[in-house]
């Protein structure tokens, strides 16, 4: 691809559970190999935590970022990082944040 940045919006939304986490695995190991500076939409507030080394959150219209969460979780990130302890502390934080600006 020859290009410092991958933007991908929502990539991995149609897939199914398994093909998701795979495709995750992937990207993150992708990521590692070739140093890109990947811009991610997402929904999914897992594969934002899992991905991300900073994830913004977008307010209604007219849009602007209303949250920036920094994810210090060491790499490479593998299947077990969803199971470490700050993982969920990152989950619960941007989930507040998403009801919060819904609300």
């Amino acid at each position: 691809m020859d290009r410092p940045v991958l933007l991908l919006d929502e990539p991995f939304g149609a897939l199914d559970s398994l093909t998701r986490i795979q495709m995750q695995l992937w990207l993150a190991e992708t990521w590692q190999r070739h140093g890109w500076t990947i811009v991610l939409v997402t929904h999914d507030i897992r594969e934002a935590v899992f991905l991300a080394d900073s994830v913004h959150v977008f307010g209604p219209r007219p849009t602007r970022v209303v949250y920036r969460l920094e994810i210090d979780l060491p790499r490479p990130r593998g299947a077990a990082t969803s199971g470490v302890p700050e993982f969920a502390g990152y989950e619960k934080k941007l989930l507040d944040t998403f009801l919060d600006v819904s609300s």
